[in-house]
C-alpha cells in the first residue's frame, strides 16, 4: 500500500495550548516527505476557552473551522468566525482564538513551515 490510512482509533485526542483545549494529530513529518509541511490537526476549543496570544515562527497555519461561532483576534482587530470560515496565518503573526459560547468548537489547523 503506497498511501497512508490513519484510522479513528489510532489517532490519539491530545493536550494543545497549555491546556485550554486539545487535539488530535491527523498528519505529521512523519506521515509526509515535505520539508515545508509541520502538522495538520483538528482542535478542540472548549465552551468559554481561549487558544491565548501565541504565534508560529517560520510557520504558516491555516484554520477551517467545523463547528461553533467564536472570535479570531491579531493585533488589527478582532474578527468573528462560523463553520466553512477559513483563517490564514503568516508566519510569525501574534494571534488568539476565543469561544465564547456554552458548547466545544472545533477546527481543522494546516501548518507549513517557510
Amino acid at each position: 500500500m503506497k498511501i497512508t490510512k490513519r484510522s479513528k482509533n489510532e489517532i490519539i485526542k491530545e493536550e494543545a495550548h497549555g491546556g485550554s483545549g486539545s487535539r488530535e494529530v491527523y498528519a505529521s513529518p512523519d506521515h509526509l516527505k515535505s520539508s515545508h509541511f509541520e502538522m495538520m490537526t483538528r482542535g478542540y476549543l472548549p465552551a468559554g476557552k481561549i487558544f491565548d496570544w501565541h504565534d508560529h515562527p517560520g510557520t504558516e497555519e491555516i484554520m477551517v473551522v467545523v463547528q461553533g461561532h467564536g472570535e479570531v483576534s491579531d493585533e488589527d482587530g478582532v474578527y468573528t468566525y462560523e463553520p466553512g470560515d477559513v483563517f490564514v496565518f503568516p508566519a510569525d503573526t501574534r494571534h488568539k482564538i476565543h469561544n465564547p459560547s456554552q458548547e466545544e468548537h472545533e477546527m481543522i489547523f494546516v501548518r507549513i513551515k517557510l
